[in-house]
């Protein structure tokens, strides 16, 4: 059996934010790009079969529920996963699981769509095949992938920490108790997302804004 991949300091880190991790939703600067996405998600997946990665507490998946033919969403982590089984989404329309996030193993095969929200960011860039790979041979051909993160915003994110030899880039991130954690926040351009994908993607569109970007693409 293949050893998850998920960092476990990033893992007990979103364990004791699950709680208020969705207060990150709640910046005032963002709420016209936030209200766009939560329309547009719903519009990409309309009808498919979704495999959701790294669900977190269901913020996203409440809403890709609404239109998608069903949703299976997974995380690594029991605390988040029992905030997202408490929204008001009908089982019929989502089920949620625990699953590493980079394996994959345990999630369900022959879906026509994938969706991950503000997972990419935290995958090491020597482990970004690896995650592409395994989420495409989840999925048909021909499934609909969408992703989504931050964009790196002056004045709006937390400041970069450090760069380690590979380019991947840390933030510091600090709990309401004052505990203090080191998290892995990587920042790709349009041009290193298209090419992460150039081997399964039939076509992708990368869409920018101000503090997130969109990529979707079709599997070949």
């Amino acid at each position: 059996m293949a050893e998850p991949r998920t960092a476990p300091r990033m893992q007990q880190y979103y364990a004791k934010r699950a709680a208020i991790y969705e207060q990150v939703y709640d910046k005032p600067e963002r709420q016209h790009e936030l209200e766009w996405l939560r329309r547009r998600m719903p519009e990409v997946l309309r009808g498919r079969t979704v495999l959701e990665v790294a669900c977190g507490t269901g913020y996203w998946t409440q809403f890709i529920a609404r239109e998608a033919a069903k949703v299976y969403a997974c995380d690594i982590n029991d605390a988040v996963l029992e905030i997202a089984r408490e929204k008001p989404i009908p089982p019929a329309r989502a089920s949620f699981f625990k699953a590493d996030a980079i394996t994959l193993e345990g999630a369900p095969g022959g879906c026509d769509a994938a969706f991950a929200g503000f997972w990419w960011s935290h995958v090491k860039k020597s482990d970004l095949a690896r995650f592409v790979a395994n989420l495409s041979q989840k999925l048909v051909p021909g499934a609909v992938v969408a992703i989504l993160d931050n964009r790196y915003a002056e004045g709006s994110s937390t400041a970069i920490s450090r760069r380690d030899a590979e380019g991947n880039t840390y933030q510091v991130r600090h709990l309401p108790n004052g505990e203090e954690y080191e998290v892995l926040k990587n920042f790709p351009t349009p041009e290193e997302l298209a090419e992460a994908v150039r081997g399964v993607a039939r076509e992708a569109q990368v869409e920018t804004v101000t503090y997130y970007w969109l990529m979707t693409f079709t599997l070949k």
